[in-house]
């Protein structure tokens, strides 16, 4: 089974989003980790959004990337340009892969502008971890 870690800056929005998405469409067939450079928490507005699509992270943490050094990873996956940079080394035959998806956690405007900004992100977010799915793990 592969073991896929989602790293971003704060382990709080877009890797949290990408965990429960790879989760949901990978099931048994992958174990799916994410982590931060940084831990700011998980971020309330992501756990809404993702629960108006059906999918329960509230029970996520969030975990700092030290924590995940000594585990095999096959694919790590960096959701922003920060976390891309600064990603460690991990040792053996690990795939790197990168999107920069926007940080739904800057939106300004009313409280339902922010909120169509984390479906716009969560939407992104969805497409690559179905499409991540069907090419690398099914």
């Amino acid at each position: 089974m592969k073991n896929i870690l989602v790293l971003c800056t704060g382990n709080s929005c877009r890797s949290q989003i990408a965990e429960g998405y790879l989760r949901y469409f990978a099931g048994n067939k992958a174990n799916i980790y994410s982590a931060g450079i940084e831990t700011h928490g998980v971020n309330p507005k992501a756990i809404q959004v993702m629960a108006d699509d059906g999918i329960d992270i509230s029970a996520h943490t969030s975990n700092h990337v030290d924590e995940y050094l000594t585990i095999p990873f096959d694919v790590v996956i960096t959701v922003c340009d920060n976390a891309n940079e600064a990603c460690p080394y991990f040792p053996g035959n690990v795939q790197r892969l990168h999107y920069n998806f926007p940080d739904p956690a800057k939106a300004t405007g009313t409280p339902d502008e922010v909120m169509n900004e984390f479906k716009r992100v969560r939407d992104m977010i969805k497409t690559y971890a179905a499409d991540f799915v069907k090419q690398y793990i099914s």
